[in-house]
């Protein structure tokens, strides 16, 4: 196997467990312990794992933020409530930003009979879900290319949206502390800024795992946001916090929606 192919091999397995050990991929793949640990060393320069006592992990943690496909995985029926209630925000004839996350980008399946309708996006997987969509006119946001995000991002893309107005934008983020949002990925956050900036309703779209999770970069306080949306999962305690701030939470789930003030 040549080295790309047992790399991307190695991001493979690690998608699917979230870690791995180096004796456990040495094994699988026939080579040597040093072999694999010259593999994680690349992988882990190109951003796409971390690497940790004796293996890998692409699971994340304040440094670091996973892969978008592993990230899809994770509480994706959660997710997918949390992206058709936001969907039911959206009206014909309307223009709405959606971010990179996994979060916001489920929103696209539920947005085809929303029509006519603008969006702007730097989510790959959003443009192509909607590219060709009758009645859906689809803004690409330019940038540099990540394949670990599955986004554009950059100056390019900063300057595009500094250009763009949108009635709506919906964003994700990694992790919440107390009532304020923040991010592993520098260039990821000044992104976001801009959406925030370009839209006059804001929307956070975080399913109740990412409460409670620290992030190097901050990018936002919750009151940015005109509601924060999440699964009825999300504690007391969380949901609490949010409103002796001020700051309106709305917790999804299929029975009934329900709302702090």
């Amino acid at each position: 196997m040549k080295p790309e192919d047992r790399r991307e091999a190695i991001m493979d397995v690690l998608m699917e467990a979230g870690t791995a050990s180096i004796e456990d991929l040495a094994l699988r793949f026939g080579v040597s312990k040093m072999t694999v640990h010259r593999d994680l060393d690349d992988l882990e320069q190109a951003g796409l794992l971390r690497k940790v006592h004796g293996g890998a992990s692409i699971q994340s943690s304040p440094q670091f933020e996973s892969d978008f496909r592993y990230r899809e995985k994770i509480a994706a029926g959660e997710k997918r409530r949390i992206a058709e209630y936001a969907a039911t925000l959206v009206e014909p004839g309307g223009s709405l930003i959606i971010d990179d996350s996994s979060t916001a980008g489920a929103i696209a399946a539920f947005l085809k009979d929303i029509r006519p309708l603008t969006v702007i996006t730097n989510n790959l997987g959003v443009v192509t879900e909607l590219s060709g969509a009758p009645g859906i006119n689809v803004i690409a946001l330019g940038g540099q290319y990540s394949k670990k995000f599955n986004g554009f991002f950059g100056i390019i893309t900063e300057e595009a949206l500094r250009s763009l107005r949108a009635d709506v934008a919906f964003l994700s983020s990694s992790a919440i502390q107390g009532t304020t949002a923040f991010h592993q990925d520098q260039e990821v956050v000044q992104t976001k800024r801009q959406m925030v900036k370009a839209a006059t309703r804001k929307y956070l779209l975080v399913d109740h795992e990412k409460f409670g999770r620290a992030a190097l970069h901050f990018l936002t306080d919750l009151d940015a946001f005109d509601a924060v949306l999440t699964g009825s999962e999300v504690s007391d305690e969380h949901a609490a916090a949010l409103s002796e701030a001020g700051v309106k939470l709305v917790r999804v789930n299929k029975e009934k929606i329900s709302e702090n003030a």
